[in-house]
């Protein structure tokens, strides 16, 4: 092993200043239960950018250092200081999740049984060159499997497992999931097909139709079409679909997809009832793609709920036994159901430079970047 580690860190000092830099630091020794992962790839996901620039006004970044050790700055408006307090004056390391090999191990059995293995890992600080982990927060990948492969064996596939496991715990028979042509809209497009769930697609683009189409999907609705609630509410009705996960956040769809709901379960029934239907609807959140405000035109009852959804929150309310099943699928089908495709990878300071900031932060549909901390 080198004796060098670099890794990558975001900090907002009290004078309203983001930073994000690489950072020399030594190198982790492993505790009994923990093993060091050479980190090969690690993806760059929302919840990533939202550690890295957090609430940072990014159209006034600048970029100085060296070409090999970037340093990004820009400034964080007053008004959103009150909601980082906590963080200001911390080197908060980025990255949720990445793949690599175990290079150095603890003590104990789980810990030795490890060494010289390709595993994914999950916990924060990813975006660094060697990671100190606990063997709980590693996921063994099955032989042949590359770094790249099982680099997002986390966020995007436990999320959508979880939205699964979520449906049934809460007695739901179909989803309806928003910007449905992402990565994880794909996998759980993928999961539903294989467990014969209906799954309702939004998407606002025709060739994320027909992407979402090839792949097998029954229902894709277009929320730019001028036919996009009614064609929604039929879906709904056809289906049953009475929960809903949307990474989008702000605006009124939300709205629309609740009332729909209420239009569907309502669609044939004959007596008026001014509270609306009793059947629950049930909206999640899950992203903040808009971060405007939620607008809720309240025509769908009384029945009905709209909530954050977190993926360690959901984890938490599964049992144990259940979550180990979703881990164990993912490792198995990480190169089919699971699998991620990257249009870009770039190295750390790659990551740093002004022209892949562009380009990453608009996190568009089908553009993903992948980042290789040892080149």
């Amino acid at each position: 092993m080198t004796t060098t580690n670099i890794q990558l860190t975001s900090t907002i000092s009290a004078d309203n200043k983001l930073t994000v830099a690489l950072n020399n630091v030594a190198m982790p020794q492993p505790g009994a239960d923990e093993v060091v992962v050479r980190i090969e790839a690690a993806p760059l996901n929302p919840s990533d950018l939202a550690v890295m620039f957090s609430v940072a006004a990014m159209t006034t970044a600048t970029q100085t250092g060296t070409e090999q050790q970037p340093v990004i700055s820009a400034d964080v408006p007053a008004k959103f200081m009150p909601a980082v307090t906590t963080r200001v004056g911390k080197a908060m390391p980025v990255g949720n999740e990445g793949a690599g090999t175990v290079v150095a191990a603890g003590s104990s059995p789980a810990a030795q049984a490890l060494m010289g293995k390709m595993v994914a890992v999950i916990g924060g600080g990813t975006y660094r060159q060697y990671l100190c982990a606990n063997v709980q927060s590693c996921l063994e990948l099955k032989a042949g499997t590359t770094a790249k492969e099982g680099a997002s064996s986390f966020v995007n596939p436990l999320t959508a497992l979880a939205m699964v496991e979520t449906m049934r715990a809460e007695g739901h028979k179909a989803i309806i999931h928003a910007a449905a042509a992402s990565s994880l809209g794909q996998m759980l497009n993928r999961i539903c097909i294989a467990d014969g769930i209906d799954l309702i697609n939004i998407v606002r683009k025709e060739e994320q139709e027909t992407l979402l189409r090839n792949m097998g999907a029954k229902y894709v609705v277009n929320s730019s079409s001028d036919s996009f609630l009614a064609d929604l509410t039929a879906a709904i009705i056809e289906t049953g679909a009475t929960i809903s996960f949307d990474p989008i956040g702000g605006g009124q769809l939300t709205s629309d997809i609740l009332n729909c709901m209420e239009a569907a379960i309502t669609h044939d029934v004959e007596e008026y009832n001014v509270y609306g239907s009793s059947t629950f609807k049930q909206a999640y959140i899950y992203g903040a793609l808009n971060r405007g405000p939620i607008t809720l035109n309240r025509n769908f009852g009384f029945a009905w709920g709209v909530n954050g959804f977190l993926l360690f929150n959901a984890l938490g309310k599964l049992k144990p036994e259940t979550v180990m099943a979703m881990r164990k699928r993912v490792a198995n089908e990480i190169t089919t159901t699971f699998a991620s495709h990257y249009t870009h990878e770039v190295s750390l300071a790659g990551a740093l430079q002004m022209e892949s900031i562009a380009a990453y932060s608009k996190q568009a549909t089908g553009e993903k970047y992948l980042i290789t901390p040892q080149k």
